[in-house]
């Protein structure tokens, strides 16, 4: 069985390579001139349709790195993000302050000199800030193999795996009130790890999903809809654990055990 980290590390590895193609179609896009004389006609053309489209596949391959660099590579982010967006004090388009953003809208300036027209800076200059895009993602993958990459959150995802494969058994025997609270406690323990994550402590000794949901809510982490829908799941989970109210019926725990494998798998 395919454990996560081993799943992980084969997601990045394609995207890596998917920058890595984006790069040479970035590259073929700015210079096919020089290319065709290095490869020939005929070689070049066959090149580039191997080659993705930069203009179409960018976007998705920036969002994808983006969500892998803001998991395990969260000081990186916003180095990330500068080569990507324009500067917001930016008051001229030269090679200093040129994003891909610009290259993917075709921006280029050029100036009249004499009557004949010189480029000042246009989507090449681009190519540089991919290629720092490319070293923060590698970075990613250097850390999978680093002693210092702490991987207590995908060993942990394997574990909560597990315990909702458990949760799902009970259920399918109609255990309701032991699957509930099986998956009861992966999403407290979820939350409290997405907690320490985003720096957001409580006083409390024992925190329980409620202080969790209400912490991460007021720290922006949690949206309105999901925060009401984790209150949702912590009621079915009281209602699990605590045999003095009605019982728990058998949709009301699937609900349970399928948001708690979403929050694990979106909640970061």
């Amino acid at each position: 069985m395919t454990t996560n980290l081993e799943s992980y590390k084969s997601d990045l590895a394609k995207l890596i390579s998917k920058g890595e193609d984006l790069h040479m179609a970035l590259h073929f896009q700015c210079f096919p001139e020089g290319i065709e004389e290095k490869l020939g006609k005929k070689k070049a053309a066959e090149f580039r349709k191997e080659l993705p489209n930069f203009d179409e596949d960018y976007q998705s391959w920036y969002s994808e790195s983006k969500a892998v660099i803001k998991q395990l590579l969260p000081d990186r982010l916003q180095d990330f993000c500068r080569h990507y967006e324009k500067p917001k004090s930016r008051k001229s388009l030269d090679s200093e302050s040129y994003r891909i953003d610009d290259c993917l809208q075709g921006l280029s300036v050029t100036q009249t000199s004499f009557g004949e027209k010189s480029k000042i800076v246009g989507p090449d200059a681009a190519i540089p800030h991919l290629k720092q895009q490319q070293a923060i993602l590698k970075a990613v993958e250097s850390r999978f193999e680093s002693s210092l990459f702490d991987i207590q959150q995908i060993v942990q995802a394997d574990i909560f795996d597990s315990e909702l494969a458990a949760a799902r058994e009970f259920l399918k025997k109609g255990f309701l009130r032991a699957a509930g609270a099986v998956a009861g406690v992966v999403l407290e323990k979820h939350l409290g790890q997405v907690a320490q994550n985003h720096s957001v402590t409580t006083r409390k000794k024992n925190p329980t999903i409620s202080d969790y949901n209400d912490l991460l809510k007021g720290e922006g982490v949690l949206d309105t809809p999901n925060w009401r829908q984790i209150q949702r799941l912590g009621d079915i989970r009281n209602l699990c654990d605590h045999s003095k109210d009605r019982d728990p019926t058998k949709e009301e725990v699937e609900e349970l055990i399928d948001g708690v494998e979403k929050f694990t798998k979106t909640l970061f």
